[in-house]
């Protein structure tokens, strides 16, 4: 027996409950008049397949992330802090939907956070 505390990714379900909040996130930002448009064009199937690789490598989990480098893949694209905020808050939700409790959810966002300047180019948001 192991005193280790499970990782996120396991607090939240493995793949497939992750699988499933990525669906239900991204509903939530394709509905978002402010976030739809960074989502033109692009496959809803591709990029909830490297979400869900995204959000396995960050939490801990033992999926890797094979897309192309987060500040490339986000380059030019002219996210700001304002966006990744929304895009933070339907996460957040999505979460609170499905029973994460609060500290993991402070958890998740304070991860994912560590990713703010490659997606905006500027310094991470204040947890």
């Amino acid at each position: 027996m192991t005193d280790e505390m499970p990782t996120l990714y396991d607090r939240l379900g493995g793949d497939e409950a992750i699988g499933e909040m990525i669906y239900d996130f991204y509903r939530r930002v394709f509905a978002d008049p402010e976030l739809s448009p960074f989502f033109t064009g692009i496959s809803q199937d591709r990029l909830q397949t490297m979400q869900r690789e995204f959000f396995s490598a960050a939490l801990d989990g033992p999926i890797r992330y094979t897309g192309r480098p987060i500040h490339e893949a986000h380059a030019g694209l002219g996210i700001e802090l304002r966006h990744l905020s929304l895009f933070l808050d339907h996460l957040m939700e999505t979460l609170a939907d499905r029973k994460i409790s609060e500290q993991d959810r402070y958890d998740i966002r304070s991860q994912i956070n560590t990713y703010a300047d490659e997606i905006t180019g500027v310094a991470p948001m204040g947890e």
